[in-house]
Order: C-alpha cells, then structure tokens, then sequence
C-alpha cells in the first residue's frame, strides 16, 4: 500500500488505537510495523486468530502477558557480552516465570483457541536457569549463600566493620577527643569515616584530612587507628566485589548459552501481547471478522468508521460482481465522503488482520492496491490549484490501477469547468474500468449520473435525504440516482412551482411538472405531519389526516420537551468521573456547571473547561470514592493541599493559592 493511500485513510490512527492496548514494548513496535497484506491466506488465518483471542477475553481479562520491562535491554547487554546485574538476573527470571504460567494458561484453551493456544507449547521454561538465579540473587543482591567463599568473606567483613564502627564511637565517648569535636558524630566522605574536629585542635587528633568545610571552622579527620582498621575492611569489600563479580559472570555465561531460546520466548511474549491487543481493539469498536475474496467484491452491512464508533449511521454498500464502479451522488455535507473512506478504512483493516465494525454476512474483497483521491490536496509550498492536485493523483491511479486495484476518488472531475469535467471524468472512469479496477467515486454532475446508468460496469447510489428536515440522513441507498434535492426543497419552502419547473426545464433540456400539493395532503398521510400549504394555494386535507398529524406533532413535541428538560436537570458533581467525547478519553469533574454550560474537567493532570454537551456521564463520583474522601488528593497539586493546610491552621497574607 502507498504511503499517501495510508495517510489519507489515517491509518496510522487505527494503528495507535491497537497500540493502547498492547502491554510490552515488543508488542508495540508490532503494532507499529503493523501493515496491510495482500495474500487473502495469510489475512484469513490472522483473523482466525483474533477471532480466538476475542473468544478468551470474552471468558476472562486476565491474561499473564507479561510486559517485557528491562528484557530489551538485558538482550543488549548480552549481545554486548556485558555481566548482568543482579536486577536485570531477576528480570529474566521474572519473566520466565510468567511465560509459564502463560503455557500453563493457554493449556486450558486448548479447545476453544486451538491455534492461539498452540503457540504457547513453543515456551521454553528453562526451569534449571530460574532455580540457579533464585538460589543465586535475593532482594536485588547476590546471596551470601551464592558460594561458599562469598560467605566466608562476608562474615569477616561484618566482624570488620563491626570492629571499625565499635572504635569511632569509643573515641566520640573518650573524654580525651569530646573538646575537640565540632559535633558528636560520625559522618562519611565517600567510603570513609571521618570525626568533625575543630581546625583550632586538629593537630591534636592523630589521622589523614579527608576534608574541610566550607567556613574552614571544621576538618573531617580519618583517625590513625581507625584507618588501619578501615584498610582491611576495604580490602575485605574488594574480596567482596570480585567474588560477586565472578558469581553474576558465570550466571550471565548460563543465560548467554540460552540466549537463542529467550529470544525465541521474547518473541512469542510480544506476538501474544499484540495478538490480544487486536482482540482488545476488537471488543472496543464491537467487531467482527468476515468473509473474504479475491474477486474484488464488497458486501457491506451495518458498517461504521472506526473513528465514528455508535455515533456513526450503518452503513449498507455494495460494489464488484454484477458491477464493477459505484457512483455515489448526494448534497454536500451528506456523507459522500465519508462513504467512500469507511469502506476504503475498512478495507485495510480487513487486510490488516483486524476486525470490522459492522454486522453478520459481510464480506470483503483483498486488493492489492488502494489508490485514493481525497481532498483537495493543496500546498501553499508547491502552489498547486486544487484541479492540479486532483489531476497529479488521477495520473498515478491511472499508472498503477488493474483488476487487483480498489480505487477510491471523491469528487471526480472537481475544480474545473463543469462541461470539462464531467467529460474528463467519464473518460477517467472508462479508463479505469479497462484496467479492471474496482471503482467507488463521488461527484455532483448529472451527466455522470447517466453514464452509470447506461454502462453495464457501472451503477449509482446516493446519500438519502428527508425533504421534511432538510437534513441529510446519511444513509447510502445502492441503485438509487438521487432526486434534485434543491428543486424539491425550494418547493417545499414555498417557491411557486411554475418558477421551479422552468428551472428544471433550463436545467434538464425537458419538462416536468412540480406538484405543489405532494408535501401537503400526500405527506400528511404518509407522514402523519400537519405542513402549510404553498402560499396562495387551497389545499383541502383530509380530516383524519390532519387528526393523525396533530396527534403526531404534539406527542413529538412533548417528547422534544422532555429530552430538553432531562438535558438540562443532568449535571455533573465534582469527583463523578466523564467521557469527553471530542477528546476520546475520561476526565474527573473538578468544577460544576456554570451558567454558559461549561464544566471543569481533570484529564490526565491538565485542567480543562469541557461544554456540558460534549460530557456523558461514566461513574458517579460517589461510585469511585469511600465517604468522605478528600477530593482534593485526586484534584489539586500536592504543593495546593499543603498551602490550603497551612490555611485551614491560620490565615497568611503571604501564601497564595494559583489556578
């Protein structure tokens, strides 16, 4: 797929929505070099896949994924021939350990995830290696047990330090020393023990000068006799070091002959992590898998863009077999566009291994390239006109369409005159068509309209709309050529329909008469609405229609004037927690509604002011929190709360709280 395909679909947003889900750093750079593929196999088997992941997290969400922390980087150390720490030791042994029970987890899905569970025998335990690291490394430190001279060493080094320790505080004891001492303690400069003496007595004070204060009023001696005694437990400590230093070498050399099967368990590690992530994915947008095929055929039911979730209309849409382009016209604002990117977003999710949001019996066609033409594409830069821009990308469509081809253009023909561009786009259409492309486009000329009507590779669909509203229902109706929605809706607003058919007649090169009544008696039968006739006109409707249409009209209002009022008796109590639906995300309300609506939102530490409208309640602050529960540990800054502490104690002029 090409990069410029790729961005315009964004499908580098449907790739951080998988990426949130993945655990490890390993998972996520698969979900990173995560792209398209063409072989219907290979898309078949992966979502097979997530079809089984979804079916274990339908039964439990604790899956033993473990998250790879520090595994990267003990991989680079080895690869370095670099001793391991004692940390990073009982990282790998971590790590082996959740890798069985991961084996150990996946024996109970055998049945229900067969191939999902199946990679998991491919786990090396290495249960020798684990035991040799927890006999070896406890609590972040090689155990004196590690070896029997590592023990010896230690014992002398405590008899040592103990021996050194006892001496410096017989001399803070010994009244000889106290009137030379500028403090009665024992400090450290590095690794040595010093006594604070008093520059005036240091002679008096037999020992090396570690080091002085700042003011000079102060030397930091090491004693003679405590010196020779910190001499040998320095000597002892480097025993220490060296023998350690020998015992994390020969663990490292164990793991390094292991280091081909970690890898291999590193890399099942991630494959799960991403395998479930796409699961995870799945459930959130309500997927599904489907059928696939290699004929470049589309069956589309209840399918929504990804990004548009439930508030997105289902979308029906059809294209390949009997016919190979659909032709999709409608007004502006009426969902063409998005039309045409839901089924070419969907299209590389499938190719993706991911599932779809969309409904049963859907059935999607593998392409080997999808070549796109969205958006004006202008550049201040390049200095491109929009026809330009348009005209660049048809040129390489053109270049890289055949029958394995989906190509998707929206607003074919755009941007220049309409005579030429509806010329430019038939012959672009029946180019593309040899090439044995599959072919979605939108466009707003009529005359393309009849070049798919008489084309037997071609059919229209158009965006539906309610003449009542005025208002786009975002629907695509496959076959359908689409009514002049601006004639019906002057008419509907009351232009004299002799005004309305002379237009169309300039407009069509024909005449068709423009019935004033059909929004009056006809629709208020259909219905049920109680519409104003065009003015100047006497329209006699129909008593029970009329009965039926009031009726109508005042339940409907009633209904309006309910939603309006639960709207505006919905408010939202600081600590309740929020989904904001412009940002995607949830936030805890730290300010009520004030009277321009808007609301105080805390979304991952940054304070915002989110407009009520945008908010949907998610838990009930008294859900989240124990009674009486100081907000203010969640909501305000630990400097805040120790300022209003201070406040709450007594009032002080120089202390300020900012927000």
């Amino acid at each position: 797929m090409n990069q410029h395909t790729l961005d315009t679909l964004e499908y580098e947003w449907i790739k951080n929505e998988v990426k949130a889900y993945a655990l490890s750093s390993v998972g996520k750079e698969l979900v990173d070099k995560m792209t398209p593929s063409v072989d219907s196999e290979i898309i078949r088997n992966q979502l097979e896949e997530v079809d089984e992941a979804v079916s274990i997290l339908e039964k439990t969400a604790s899956i033993p994924i473990h998250g790879l922390e520090g595994m990267p980087e003990v991989f680079k150390k080895l690869e370095k021939s670099q001793v391991l720490q004692p940390k990073e030791l009982q990282r790998t042994e971590g790590f082996l350990i959740e890798g069985r029970r991961l084996k150990k987890f996946m024996e109970g899905y055998e049945y229900a995830a067969p191939s999902v569970s199946s990679y998991a025998l491919s786990f090396y335990e290495l249960r020798e290696l684990v035991e040799e690291i927890q006999k070896t490394i406890r609590h972040g430190r090689v155990d004196d047990q590690a070896s029997s001279q590592l023990e010896r060493i230690r014992k002398k080094l405590r008899r040592a330090e103990g021996k050194l320790k006892e001496k410096l505080n017989s001399i803070l004891r010994s009244p000889r020393f106290s009137p030379y001492l500028q403090e009665s303690l024992i400090s450290k400069r590095g690794n040595i023990y010093v006594l604070p003496i008093k520059s005036e007595h240091q002679k008096q004070v037999e020992g090396r000068v570690i080091d002085r204060s700042a003011s000079g009023m102060t030397v930091f001696i090491e004693p003679r006799d405590v010196g020779r005694l910190a001499e040998e437990a320095a000597a002892l400590k480097l025993e220490e070091e060296k023998e350690e230093y020998q015992i994390l070498f020969t663990l490292t050399g164990l793991i390094q002959s292991n280091q081909q099967k970690l890898h291999v368990n590193m890399e099942l590690m991630g494959n799960y992590d991403f395998l479930f992530a796409k699961g995870k994915y799945s459930q959130s947008i309500k997927g599904r898998s489907v059928a696939l095929n290699d004929e470049g055929r589309i069956r589309l039911y209840g399918g929504r863009h990804p990004q548009l979730k439930e508030e997105a209309v289902p979308l029906d849409a059809k294209v390949g077999g009997d016919y190979r382009g659909l032709i999709i016209t409608g007004p502006n604002t009426g969902g063409k566009t998005v039309t045409i990117k839901t089924l070419g977003v969907l299209t590389l999710m499938v190719q993706s291994g991911l599932h779809i949001p969309a409904e049963e019996h859907t059935e999607m066609a593998v392409f080997d390239k999808i070549l796109v033409d969205i958006g004006d594409g202008q550049s201040i830069e390049q200095n491109l006109s929009t026809f330009s821009s348009h005209i660049g990308n048809v040129i390489h469509i053109i270049k890289e369409a055949n029958e394995k081809s989906l190509v998707i253009m929206d607003e074919l023909g755009a941007g220049t005159d309409p005579a030429e561009g509806t010329g430019l786009a038939t012959s672009i259409l029946e180019k593309l068509n040899q090439r044995g492309a599959t072919i979605l486009a939108t466009t707003h000329y009529n005359e393309i309209k009849g070049f798919a009507l008489e084309h037997p590779d071609f059919t229209n669909g158009s965006m539906a709309f309610d003449i009542q509203s005025l208002k786009p229902l975002y629907r695509l109706e496959v076959g359908s050529v689409g009514e002049s929605n601006a004639f019906h809706i002057a008419l509907r607003l009351g232009l004299d329909h002799r005004l309305i058919e002379r237009a169309h007649e300039v407009t069509y090169g024909e005449k068709k008469f423009y019935d004033p009544k059909q929004f009056s008696v006809e629709q208020a039968k259909k219905e049920g609405q109680s519409l104003s006739p065009v003015p100047g006109e006497k329209v006699k409707l129909d008593p029970k229609a009329v009965d039926v249409a009031n009726h109508r009209k005042k339940s409907s209002a009633i209904k309006k004037e309910q939603q309006k009022q639960k709207k505006l008796q919905e408010t939202f109590a600081v600590g309740d927690s929020v989904y904001i639906s412009t940002l995607n995300s949830t936030g805890i309300v730290y300010q009520e509604m004030d009277q321009k609506g808007d609301v105080g939102v805390m979304v991952k530490k940054k304070k915002l002011t989110v407009n009520h409208k945008r908010l949907k309640l998610h838990i009930k602050g008294e859900d989240l929190y124990p009674e009486d529960y100081d907000l203010d540990i969640v909501l305000e800054s630990k400097e805040n709360r120790k300022k209003k502490h201070q406040l709450g104690r007594k009032y002080d002029d120089s202390i300020t709280i900012e927000y």
